[in-house]
């Protein structure tokens, strides 16, 4: 009995384990790892446990590296070292029995890198005695140079570090309530601060699936920032709405929510499933295509259209913290191609009067600023309807329009994801 409660004590480490190995060695997303059958087998508990070790040792690996450091002659090997960093965080990030953690660390070693055994053991157990010190004093995990450099060329070295510690830091959970008149009471039962953009904030580790209003498709998860895009586009009922680039869902339901017939546009049929699974939770619909953007073609005009484009997702790293390891930039220059063809196709099939929202959850000026520019350049007939941001902090906007949100901003209520958003109007006509 003793020997399988070991065991299981042992998995969601080695699982965790495997987590680090194939974001940091393969580079790989944490999401394609999780879905992958090799992660997939373990029961839930596990699966969960070691997703939340793995996404904890990425975030604080700087600071598990400043408690190594004394005890390190030399580099070891990259097993070693993973093996030590996930033990550190553990023990002191997650504050868990340093007794358990070392043996379950040695334990794991033995299985691995049986020859690494006995140094891990000896450097866990001296860190286990140590001042914890150089922990708190450790700066925040600096970006890859791929995206600093480029990050602090648009806001400074200043600004980027303040970024650094909001990645750190992570994220709480948001929600979005479908029905604004239950905000408050749906906040109260929750134990959720309610944010200044409509959002519903919960600081405290939770089962989502166990909290009031999921089963009955009150809210949905969607970080605030996310938020936002749908709300500026004010879909009245009865409009013809576009929600293009639309899974995993939470702006088509946003929409949908506020009584605009919606089409929901993905090129991904699995991703649309989920689209189609969550509309069906919160009893909310919309007509759900699967289709290339860059060369379906509608009917009819819309009346307003949501384009959150595919982007670099540098804008999430609080909740992706994997990304840094797993991307760079060799993909850049198609993105910034495809997101310039998806303006023009969205600017084509909006009715006269018609209001286009781009958005993307990048921190890159080239997915954003970059793109509202050269858009309006294009399109004579589009301009900014600085009206729909009137009401917006003056912080959040960008200098040549738009708005830019990033992730240190509303450091006291827990931060917010990156994003670049653009409201414009299509007039009479367009070039």
């Amino acid at each position: 009995m003793a020997q399988n409660d070991k065991q299981i004590g042992l998995a969601p480490r080695a699982a965790a384990l495997d987590l680090l190995q194939g974001v940091i060695e393969e580079r790989r997303m944490l999401s394609d790892l999780v879905a992958d059958p090799v992660f997939a087998h373990h029961p839930p508990a596990v699966k969960a446990a070691a997703q939340r070790l793995a996404v904890q040792t990425l975030r604080q690996r700087a600071r598990a590296d400043a408690m190594l450091k004394p005890y390190l002659q030399r580099p070891p090997a990259a097993l070693a070292r993973l093996i030590l960093q996930l033990g550190v965080t553990e023990m002191i990030g997650a504050d868990e029995a340093p007794h358990g953690v070392v043996n379950a660390a040695v334990a794991l070693a033995r299985q691995r890198r049986p020859g690494a055994a006995a140094f891990v053991n000896a450097v866990l157990r001296k860190v286990a005695e140590a001042d914890r010190a150089p922990w708190a004093a450790a700066a925040a995990p600096r970006l890859p140079n791929w995206l600093r450099g480029r990050l602090s060329a648009a806001y400074g070295n200043a600004h980027v570090a303040r970024m650094e510690t909001a990645h750190e830091a992570g994220a709480p959970l948001d929600l979005t309530v479908r029905d604004p008149a239950q905000r408050a009471a749906l906040a109260e039962a929750l134990e959720a601060e309610i944010l200044p953009t409509g959002s519903l904030r919960i600081a405290r580790s939770v089962q989502v699936s166990a909290l009031p209003g999921f089963e009955t498709g009150a809210w949905w998860v969607q970080d605030a920032a996310a938020a936002v895009p749908a709300t500026l586009l004010a879909a009245g009922a009865g409009e013809r709405v576009l929600d293009l680039c639309a899974a995993p869902g939470g702006k088509t339901m946003q929409l949908s929510a506020a009584g605009a017939k919606v089409t929901a546009l993905d090129m991904s049929g699995p991703r649309l499933e989920r689209v189609q699974q969550n509309l069906d939770r919160v009893g909310l619909s919309a007509d759900v295509i699967t289709a290339d953007a860059l060369h379906w073609e509608p009917e009819l005009p819309f009346d307003a259209i949501l384009l959150d484009a595919p982007c670099s997702a540098t804008g999430t790293l609080r909740r992706h913290p994997d990304l840094p390891f797993a991307k760079d930039a060799t993909a850049f220059k198609s993105l910034f191609e495809l997101q310039a063809q998806l303006i023009d196709r969205a600017v084509a099939w909006l009715a006269p009067g018609g209001r286009l929202v781009f958005c993307t959850c990048s921190l890159l000026p080239q997915e954003g600023e970059v793109q509202l520019a050269a858009a309006l350049d294009r399109h004579a007939g589009l301009r900014i309807d600085e009206l729909a941001m009137a009401d917006l902090p003056e912080q959040w906007r960008a200098k040549d329009g738009g708005l830019r949100l990033t992730p240190d901003l509303w450091p006291d209520l827990g931060g917010l994801d990156g994003f670049f958003i653009a409201v414009l109007r299509r007039e009479t006509t367009t070039s």
